[in-house]
């Protein structure tokens, strides 16, 4: 007899939460608690519940893990880049799960120099992550750092690369983000606060000193501000940038003389946004500045650096967002978005003509890659579609001549990017905008509304989601299934005004546009509300949340990663990593306007007595972006109020963060497990 599993049920222990004499009952605030072994517990058994449902799709869950790592090349490298004297290289090993880091000295054909072998320093932890990883100018020397619990804070250790031994330097529980000053013996990092993980302060390590030792350079004060050190691609600079979502300030230094103090580049004012790249004896300016809120280019000598300075050299335009540059010698290169599609604009220096890259889909992704050399006619690229593998580009500037360097290989013999179809369409919000709509399918496939169709979308933080490839996405394309991105306020992807309509007091319009186009894409025929499954990460998690709360029967199935749910209380908790710098995003509940704006779309405060989609959602113990306690009370809550028997997980790994599993083959089996999830309710076994 088959003794169905039964789900577990959390404790109810009501928490009274007063806000501008408004009370909410939290009936499972004491999940916030990660040391009370009552919350490991329940996690756990959460955790039992789902692998105990789910038991028979085991054998499925390894086939789909199999399928989507035999399309990878195991042994594999990117294309080398090079700088100051070395080509560089990242390669992957077959059975490894982590990247080599190597390079070769002046040659491709000069002997190999391991940097760092990631599978060996993995070695022993759950966990792993190497970042920060910069060479001294004078070669000899590499800083690196490792995060080996997901929660965002690392060790800095530094490498000496000529005799391969570990200096005695370490410097813990910062941020990973270091830069080399010229001198090639002093160092600067950024550090957290150890209880917001908020980057607040630049701290300068020389060599052969402890870390008691390092003097502070600067402590952002303004608890809305993020701080973070860079070096200008001329190795001229150092840089120290605060940052809000509304503002920034850099401060800048002769990176040859690093005792010398920072001066101030242009000064704080709210609502000034500006980055900072330098060349010649000149800093190009990319800022909003005068109400361009889609960017603009400007100019300004390296001796007179505050804004009054600043002469235009690229116009604001209504039109086409200014995303990125890159300075070359002898050419600028502009990173534009129009229409929703990337764009790469050359404009040589000389006064000859400027031109665009041509590009011809409607549904790709193209950016400038790695390009860290100054003198050089070459512009490295990258291109991609919903059904064409990455490509990475170089195109002569000069001749306009290009080389394809590398291609994504999706190894197995059956791939072929003729046999799918690529779209774009435009869904009609509610409001009369237009939505763009990108899609991939199998080109047999028929609009008969039985079509299953996973639509994903994030729609937050100005953050545009480009039609990319993923091989991975072939095992669900390849049974049937549509993928679509729907490119919904919140994003950049039409501008920044597409940015500035979906957040604050109009944050509601991402949640709307994502189902006016899941209507779009029924009445099309492309799907039906049985065959129809969302998806989102983080506040493409929240996404989720509201969108099950104000439309659950259009969706068969929700997968929801990491999702940030119990926006109220968390924006009202400024002891929690990002609330306070994220006040300009979502708005301060400390002030009535916002506090009941947030609380009409909160997914933790508006779960209902109602029916509800099979749900999927999994988050990570250590998550430092959205805590774990987000997405567990909202599956506790989800128990005791839903009216369906529709599946409902909670999948947490207990030894990762906000990213998920470290390493590419464990990714993937997280992957399998959201697949079969969608394929099981498909009623596809195989």
């Amino acid at each position: 007899m088959n003794i169905k599993p039964i789900p577990p049920v959390a404790k109810i222990i009501p928490h009274k939460l007063v806000k501008h004499k408004h009370t909410r009952i939290d009936d499972y605030y004491w999940f916030n608690d990660r040391e009370n072994p009552e919350v490991i517990d329940y996690l756990n058994k959460e955790n039992e519940y789902y692998h105990s449902v789910t038991a028979d799709t085991k054998v499925f869950q390894e086939e789909l893990f199999e399928e989507m790592k035999s399309r990878i090349k195991e042994d594999d490298q990117s294309v080398p880049y090079f700088y100051n004297g070395y080509y560089y290289i990242t390669r992957f090993e077959k059975g490894q799960n982590y990247p080599i880091y190597s390079r070769k000295k002046e040659t491709l054909s000069a002997a190999e120099e391991i940097l760092f072998d990631c599978n060996e320093l993995a070695k022993g932890q759950s966990y792993f992550h190497l970042g920060g990883l910069s060479v001294s100018l004078d070669n000899c020397k590499a800083l690196f750092s490792i995060d080996v619990v997901g929660r965002r804070i690392y060790t800095i250790q530094i490498k000496n690369l000529l005799t391969g031994e570990l200096l005695s330097d370490t410097i813990k529980n910062v941020t990973g983000t270091a830069v080399w000053a010229n001198d090639n013996q002093t160092i600067f990092y950024s550090c957290q606060d150890q209880v917001t993980l908020r980057s607040d302060k630049i701290f300068k390590h020389k060599l052969g000193t402890s870390q008691e030792e390092d003097v502070l350079v600067y402590f952002e004060k303004d608890e809305t501000f993020n701080v973070e050190i860079a070096k200008s691609k001329s190795n001229k600079y150092l840089a120290i940038e605060s940052g809000s979502t509304l503002t920034t300030e850099y401060q800048i230094l002769d990176a040859n003389t690093p005792d010398e103090k920072f001066r101030l580049f242009q000064k704080r004012v709210r609502g000034l946004e500006y980055s900072i790249n330098h060349y010649g004896d000149s800093f190009y300016i990319l800022t909003n500045k005068d109400e361009a809120e889609n960017f603009k280019l400007m100019k300004t000598p390296e001796t007179a650096t505050s804004k009054e300075n600043w002469v235009e050299v690229i116009p604001h335009r209504a039109d086409v967002l200014l995303e990125d540059i890159e300075i070359f010698k002898n050419f600028l290169v502009l990173e534009e978005r129009a229409n929703g599609l990337n764009t790469i604009k050359i404009i040589p220096w000389n006064g000859d003509e400027a031109y665009y890259l041509p590009f011809e889909s409607e549904t790709y992704t193209a950016s400038a890659s790695t390009n860290v050399d100054f003198d050089t006619d070459i512009l490295r690229y990258s291109y991609q579609s919903l059904a064409t593998p990455s490509s990475v580009i170089d195109f002569n500037m000069k001749t306009k001549e290009k080389v394809v360097l590398k291609e994504q290989q999706v190894l197995g013999g059956k791939f072929d990017k003729n046999n799918y179809k690529e779209e774009r369409v435009w869904a009609t919000a509610r409001d009369g905008v237009k939505v763009p709509i990108s899609l991939v399918y199998k080109k047999e496939l028929v609009k008969d509304g039985k079509n299953p169709l996973l639509q994903y979308a994030y729609g937050s933080y100005g953050y545009s989601i480009d039609a990319s490839f993923s091989s991975t996405r072939l095992s669900l394309l390849d049974r049937g299934f549509i993928f679509a991105i729907a490119h919904i306020r919140g994003g950049e992807d039409l501008g920044r005004n597409w940015y500035e309509t979906g957040k604050l007091l109009q944050k509601k319009n991402t949640f709307t546009d994502f189902i006016d186009c899941s209507e779009f894409l029924i009445q099309e025929k492309y799907t039906s509300p049985e065959h129809l499954y969302a998806e989102g990460g983080s506040a493409g998690g929240l996404l989720m949340g509201a969108v099950v709360n104000m439309a659950p029967n259009l969706y068969n199935g929700i997968i929801a990663q990491v999702a940030f749910v119990d926006v109220v209380t968390t924006m009202l908790d400024e002891s929690i990593p990002l609330t306070t710098g994220e006040y300009d995003e979502w708005g301060n509940p400390n002030q009535k306007k916002y506090y009941e704006y947030m609380l009409s779309y909160s997914p933790f405060d508006n779960v209902v007595a109602q029916d509800y989609p099979n749900m999927y959602i999994s988050t990570g113990l250590h998550d430092s972006q959205v805590q774990y306690w987000e997405p567990a009370k909202w599956v506790a809550k989800l128990r005791v109020m839903k009216t369906d028997s529709n599946l409902l997980f909670l999948d947490t790994n207990m030894d990762a963060g906000h990213g998920g599993a470290s390493g590419r083959f464990e990714a993937l089996k997280e992957l399998a497990k959201e697949f079969s999830f969608l394929l099981e309710l498909e009623k596809i076994k195989n």
